[in-house]
């Protein structure tokens, strides 16, 4: 076997945590923006607004959380609080929140109802609270207000039942003193870690890395091993060889997230009504991410009655039911996988075809090019190739190429045309292409790091 330079060996070892990988599997999950903003028609509010403006006479939660499920998405974050500072739950320590708008009277919690509605709807629940507090005093005074921070993320932490995720922005603007504040990251994670280990730490966490726009636009490779500082986020290549060779930096597992909105802004504005992004780009914006290795946040922002809108619910339950015809059947489900190579006989290519994560082809030591061949047992019209690698194992695939036997009878010599290519496998691949007759696949793995997995191999 060829010897690893020891920086390629670094980063074969590097796998994902518990909570990473319980992550990795939600795939798609819904954004809530909705505050004080909703009724003041602004984006960023200033903190000043009268929370007697706050007041959505028929929320209902459980709509969200029933839209989002008939989407397709396994999970809702709701934003606690933007960067005016209104709380949507009646926290103990401001009085710019809920208790002091007319809504139920001053009685309600909207994170209360979310966290029950997602319950009910076996989604899971995450939080974002805004470090920025335009209206909070201490804002901008260090130590006084990153307590005052904590105690309002203990309250959530403690109050909603378990979360898969808490959401940070990096957004540090000035308070009403001239002054920007300095957060205590680490204090913030090691509550989080100490109430809920299981949740995520996201964008400006250490679990999940902001794709680096908002646009739904993922890398063609989207690596989830980089440097521990990686530096802009814009930059089209984050975790090749070439870029780990580059740093000195720690490696570190940190996959991306593609967070963009249904709609222009990220609040309910009417006049943005009609640019609901159709059904088309929705969909292959969910193509471009979850099959590119990144999870998919799609933010749907209810209307100032505390629903979502007509044309979005119309438009995300389209898009679940589209979704749902795409992936439908697996014709790979009772097919035959061979190999040129495998760690062991418990690891052969057939197992990339066994439910489960626990089941998975292995091609021990990487020493040459890996095959592995599909064979359907029939042929069939075919327009989809799903592949997810063994990521509790690492992310070790780095080139590939995938081809097409031209002869749909399986009968004589294989005529092999390549299909598609690509580096990064990840959590999972989806290739589309123009429907064709097919009955055999092959992948060919032409570069790897320690080794290659592939946990699931799937055809529609």
């Amino acid at each position: 076997m060829p010897k690893l330079h020891p920086r390629i060996e670094e980063a074969a070892r590097v796998v994902p945590s518990a909570r990473q990988l319980a992550w990795q599997e939600l795939e798609f999950y819904g954004f809530v923006h909705f505050g004080i903003n909703t009724f003041t028609n602004q984006e960023w509010g200033t903190g000043s607004e009268n929370p007697a403006l706050f007041n959505p006479k028929k929320l209902d939660c459980r709509q969200w959380a029933r839209v989002f499920k008939a989407a397709g998405m396994k999970g809702m974050v709701l934003t606690a609080k933007h960067h005016d500072g209104f709380c949507l739950w009646p926290s103990k320590y401001t009085g710019h929140s809920v208790a002091a708008s007319p809504w139920q009277d001053g009685k309600g919690d909207v994170v209360k109802e979310a966290a029950a509605a997602c319950a009910a709807h076996g989604l899971k629940f995450g939080l974002y609270l805004s470090p920025w507090d335009r209206h909070e005093l201490t804002y901008g005074t260090g130590e006084a207000y990153n307590e005052f921070y904590k105690r309002q993320l203990r309250e959530l932490l403690t109050n909603y039942g378990e979360l898969f995720c808490v959401w940070f922005d990096g957004a540090c603007g000035e308070g009403k003193n001239g002054r920007r504040q300095e957060y205590d990251w680490q204090g913030y994670y090691d509550l989080i870690r100490e109430l809920q280990p299981n949740a995520v730490i996201s964008i400006m966490g250490p679990d999940v890395r902001w794709v680096g726009n908002e646009a739904g636009v993922c890398r063609s490779s989207e690596w989830s091993v980089l440097p521990e500082k990686f530096g802009d986020q814009t930059y089209w290549d984050l975790g090749s060889r070439k870029a780990l060779m580059k740093s000195k930096e720690p490696l570190v597992w940190y996959p991306a997230e593609v967070d963009v909105s249904i709609r222009d802004g990220w609040f309910y504005h009417e006049k943005q009504d009609y640019s609901v992004k159709p059904l088309a780009k929705l969909r292959d914006i969910y193509y471009k991410s979850v099959g590119g290795n990144a999870a998919l946040l799609l933010n749907v922002p209810p209307n100032q009655e505390g629903l979502i809108a007509q044309r979005d619910m119309e438009t995300l339950i389209s898009l679940g039911a589209q979704l749902q015809i795409d992936f439908k059947e697996n014709l790979a489900e009772d097919s035959v996988v061979t190999d040129n190579c495998r760690l062991d006989d418990a690891h052969v290519g057939q197992m990339c075809l066994e439910p489960g994560s626990d089941t998975y082809w292995h091609s021990g030591p990487f020493e040459k090019e890996a095959e592995l061949v599909l064979d359907l047992g029939d042929d069939y019209d075919i327009d989809k190739v799903v592949l997810k690698e063994h990521i509790a194992t690492g992310q070790q695939i780095e080139k590939f190429t995938l081809y097409v036997d031209l002869n749909c009878t399986g009968e004589g010599k294989a005529k092999w045309k390549e299909l598609d290519k690509g580096t990064v496998v990840g959590h999972k691949r989806i290739f589309r292409f123009k429907e064709q007759r097919m009955r055999r696949l092959k992948l060919v793995i032409e570069q790897a790091r320690g080794f290659a997995t592939l946990e699931s191999w799937e055809a529609y």
